[in-house]
């Protein structure tokens, strides 16, 4: 396969970004490549600099559920760009987006946009302590909330690929007040509720974890999440950018009937626009300025643009039937990497939930991030080659999720299975 370009980008591109690159993760340092640049998407294909194509299975890590270049979301960026790309004042596209979250996300009564999922969570924080008059918060190891100073600690996502536990620049008084527990251990949660539950502010959850890979809550988990965060007064915060419009159109509270006090969205509700948003019930967000005493302000916030391809995304999810259509694409790839797993002769489990799903290297159930942590990364490095080889774009780490769109035939679902075995099944 021919890279050339992208290695002469990278070569510029290593004199004016750190590390060649504005994500870490696109790095590909974990798989031992060099980052592949991109010129073009449409539906379930990608097109890199130099030609080569791929079946996308990051979109872009998340937002792109319709897959890419959808017309409608098109089109409906193309009519929003002739009246102009921001106003930095209210327009009607962002209450219509917040008509619609509002509709759709069980626990939001009112809801405040920002410009990405990391500044979503880090109000939502701040609203929770200004709401309780409380400091600390509770989140679990491996579940990676955006780069907020407080929240970057025992985190997945690529602090997990570039084996940092913590980052640099991250000082000891600024994550004094976080917590860290096992995720699905509810019995830890429990203990330090026991013990610190009055001054808890918020317990804050991916309720789907997706950045050590894809990791469904265990029996009860949420529940009593739920349940405890109800008895000491506590916030309990949904982080939802990933999951939220993706394992159901209401996101993980309508999929298991679990209702937070705050959700954060990003991703999908942009239609692969930069957007964050949180919200809850309107006892909280009314503590949120110009409402309430609670500051919180973004230049972008609302964006017309990134409100459009929300509006339109979303328009499309709401169609009848959709989400069964995603199911049965989402099952069908499952359905035939799990019959690869069976047959074959490596240490493999799979993990779904919905459209999202990872194969992990490891023949242990993958239920946190201690048993995400022991895969052979080396493998997966080995795996994710093989089938860039063959034309299956996957995240270059292990521990990210692979995501189904609509736009996936069951052609690119069985090239992809077909692609695996061709590995997996010839060790």
């Amino acid at each position: 396969m021919d890279v050339s370009d992208s290695r002469r980008l990278y070569s510029r591109a290593l004199e004016l970004l750190p590390g060649g690159v504005n994500s870490p993760v696109r790095a590909m340092r974990s798989v031992g490549l060099d980052p592949i640049f991109m010129a073009r998407g449409e539906g379930s294909r990608l097109y890199d600099v130099d030609g080569n194509e791929y079946i996308d299975y990051v979109g872009s890590w998340g937002p792109l559920i319709l897959g890419h270049s959808h017309p409608a979301v098109r089109d409906a960026l193309e009519k929003t760009l002739r009246d102009g790309t921001s106003f930095g004042a209210p327009s009607p596209l962002e209450v219509e987006l917040a008509e619609r979250i509002v509709g759709a996300v069980p626990s939001i009564e009112m809801i405040r946009m920002t410009n990405s999922g990391t500044e979503a969570t880090m109000s939502a924080l701040r609203v929770a302590r200004g709401y309780t008059g409380r400091e600390k918060i509770i989140k679990f190891i491996g579940c990676y909330h955006g780069a907020v100073d407080s929240l970057l600690v025992q985190a997945g996502s690529g602090v997990a690929t570039l084996s940092l536990p913590d980052s640099p620049g991250v000082t000891a008084g600024t994550s004094a007040d976080t917590i860290l527990a096992d995720y699905n251990d509810l019995g830890g949660v429990r203990g330090i509720m026991s013990r610190e539950g009055e001054q808890v502010a918020a317990i804050i959850v991916e309720p789907v974890a997706g950045n050590m890979g894809t990791v469904p809550p265990a029996e009860g988990f949420l529940e009593g999440l739920r349940s405890l965060a109800g008895e000491y007064g506590s916030v309990l915060i949904f982080d939802e950018v990933m999951c939220g419009f993706r394992v159901a159109f209401g996101g993980a509270q309508e999929r298991y009937g679990i209702t937070a006090d705050m959700t954060c969205l990003g991703k999908i509700i942009g239609g692969g626009l930069p957007v964050g948003a949180f919200g809850g019930g309107r006892d909280i967000m009314e503590t949120v300025a110009p409402a309430g005493d609670t500051y919180q302000a973004g230049t972008l916030s609302g964006n017309p643009l990134a409100m459009a391809a929300g509006v339109s995304t979303l328009d499309q999810l709401s169609r009848p039937g959709t989400y069964d259509r995603l199911e049965e694409k989402s099952a069908r790839l499952a359905s035939r990497m799990e019959a690869i797993v069976r047959a074959s002769g490596y240490p493999l489990s799979l993990n779904r939930v919905g459209s999202m799903m990872t194969l992990f290297f490891s023949d242990e159930p993958v239920t946190d991030f201690s048993s995400a942590k022991a895969c052979d990364t080396d493998l997966y490095a080995d795996y994710f080659k093989h089938m860039l080889d063959q034309g299956i774009y996957l995240a270059p780490s292990q521990f990210e999720a692979a995501f189904v769109s609509l736009a996936h035939s069951d052609d690119d679902l069985d090239r992809t299975a077909e692609a695996a075995a061709s590995f997996l099944l010839n060790p």
